[in-house]
């Protein structure tokens, strides 16, 4: 057999392998829309999706339709479409916080159960599947923010425990340990953006008496200090804040004093200032944004005077928004998780027509992630949530 005859045949065979593992794949959404995926296997909203090391997208906890804090854990796998139970939580709960750690464990802490808001904290091992309890808060909280920094620790920010919260607290996972660390205007149902300085954009959600802030706060980790930076034009609660591939951050959607927000703002850290860009076509709150390889930021459901099934793309290059594909299920008080594939996963929530949701579902927005991408996406846990190479990417959490 000559050299030519016996490349030809390796090539067919590398056809051959690579044909029969795509039609091993679950179905590819059209790109630009939804279709569905595998279901859980328990309705939930309020719960927390994150991406593991493996690419495996690990949900836990939540509420169930008749409002019952949820202690099951699932897995999704993006290679079958399929779910799985996994260990439980050690104690149920559902409006908390879930951060990939760098050591590929996941840390979920505060959040509300059938007591009240919550102060303790547990840990996930993906490599035995369990959970267990790690060091508690100092306060309990719920409604409140977490953000991986740069230093591997993980700093949750303000919440609401019979009021607004100011207090903010920092978790080594080194010793399993929290410590106070500065104090920043008491708020809730605000956003929190890393930026590409490791500072943290604490911006929007409500203060003392309910009212909708306006001004933003930096946390800086080099001093453990909060600082005042550039006001919002309009106060919200419940937004989205999405970091851009420019390192500037787009806050969109929202409630607002006045009502449903369908304005958008962008902060820029070099000047402190905040500007507005396009309005969404539709006014929601609790939506779910999400940061796409091309640079664009997909904005899927939320709530109107329903909850919504439409979804939007932010362009940074135009400052403009487009309708793209609308979800099967109309869904508000969710998660969306980036898959290294570039697809979007979106599972649970709530519906005003059916409750608490088990169905989800993926996007495809047409943009090809290359293997090199993938190996990076799924290698590098120190980070926290998976970003693209292109993009950064920021989840609103709920």
């Amino acid at each position: 057999m000559n050299n030519s005859t016996h490349l030809k045949r390796q090539i067919a065979t590398l056809i051959l392998i690579f044909s029969a593992a795509v039609l091993a794949q679950p179905c590819s959404a059209t790109p630009g829309e939804w279709e569905f995926t595998g279901s859980l296997a328990t309705p939930r909203g309020g719960h927390t999706a994150t991406l593991l090391a493996d690419g495996k997208v690990l949900v836990a906890g939540g509420t169930n339709g008749s409002g019952t804090s949820l202690s099951s854990a699932e897995l999704y796998d993006p290679a079958t479409g399929i779910w799985s139970s996994t260990g439980s939580l050690v104690t149920a709960r559902g409006g908390h916080k879930a951060t990939l750690l760098a050591s590929g464990q996941v840390l979920v802490e505060g959040g509300t159960d059938s007591s009240g808001a919550l102060s303790s904290a547990e840990l996930y091992d993906p490599a035995t599947g369990t959970w267990s309890s790690t060091g508690s808060l100092a306060f309990r909280r719920s409604l409140h923010s977490a953000t991986l920094l740069p230093s591997g620790k993980v700093l949750v920010a303000g919440g609401y425990y019979y009021g607004e919260l100011s207090s903010a607290e920092l978790y080594d996972p080194a010793t399993g340990t929290w410590s106070s660390t500065g104090s920043l205007v008491p708020r809730q149902s605000h956003t929190a953006t890393l930026l590409p300085s490791g500072k943290v954009l604490v911006a929007a959600g409500s203060g003392n008496n309910g009212a909708y802030l306006l001004g933003t706060q930096l946390y800086d980790p080099a001093s453990g200090t909060w600082s005042s930076t550039g006001s919002l034009a309009i106060g919200r609660i419940a937004a989205t804040a999405t970091l851009l591939p420019s390192g500037k951050v787009l806050v969109a959607s929202g409630l607002g004093p006045r009502g449903l927000v369908s304005s958008a703002e962008v902060y820029d850290s070099a000047s402190g200032t905040w500007s507005t860009t396009g309005s969404l076509a539709i006014a929601r709150y609790y939506a779910a944004a999400t940061a796409l390889p091309s640079g664009k930021v997909l904005v899927a459901g939320g709530y109107s005077t329903s909850s919504l099934a439409s979804t939007e793309l932010y362009d940074p290059a135009s400052g403009t928004w487009s309708s793209t594909g609308s979800l099967g299920n109309g869904r508000n008080i969710f998660p969306a998780t980036l898959l290294p594939t570039g697809k979007v996963l979106v599972e649970g929530g709530y519906s005003s027509a059916l409750g608490a949701l088990s169905s989800a579902e993926l996007y495809d927005p047409g943009t090809t992630v290359t293997a090199t991408q993938v190996s990076a996406e799924v290698q590098s846990p120190g980070r926290g949530t998976r970003r693209p190479l292109t993009s950064k990417l920021t989840t609103s959490g709920v």
